[in-house]
Formats: C-alpha cells, sequence, structure tokens
C-alpha cells in the first residue's frame, strides 16, 4: 500500500522542525526534533483521517511526490 509522502524541515523562524503531509490539508507538526516531529506528525495524520471518517469527508489518495522522485 502507498502511503502518504511526510516532508520534515527545520523552521529558523520557529527555530524547531516543522512536519507536513502535502495530501492531508493543514495535517502538520512542529517538534525541537526531526524524529519528533515525525511522530507527532503521523499522530496528526491519525487524528486527521479518523475526524475526515467520522464527519463524512473525503480521504484524498495518496497521490504527492516531490519533483526528484517523478520520472520525466
Amino acid at each position: 500500500m502507498k502511503d502518504y509522502h511526510i516532508n520534515i524541515f527545520y523552521s529558523e523562524e520557529d527555530e524547531g522542525y516543522i512536519a507536513d503531509i502535502p495530501d492531508l490539508k493543514a495535517c502538520s507538526a512542529f517538534a525541537e526534533t526531526p524524529n519528533q516531529a515525525l511522530t507527532e506528525v503521523l499522530a496528526a495524520k491519525e487524528s486527521w483521517l479518523a475526524a475526515a471518517k467520522e464527519n463524512g469527508k473525503p480521504i484524498p489518495p495518496p497521490e504527492y511526490r516531490p519533483v526528484i522522485y517523478q520520472v520525466a
């Protein structure tokens, strides 16, 4: 099964790491380390999917692929 892509990057402005899932609108997390950010965004993903299912909202398929992984 294909899973959602996760971006993790350091934010100078926030002085910490931000993790987000581009396919899930507004699904992101903040932490002091990349591993903590990953753990937090995985929990956010589960909450996001549960809330969408509970409210009858569509769950988008995992489609986002960074340009470096796309083949011409």
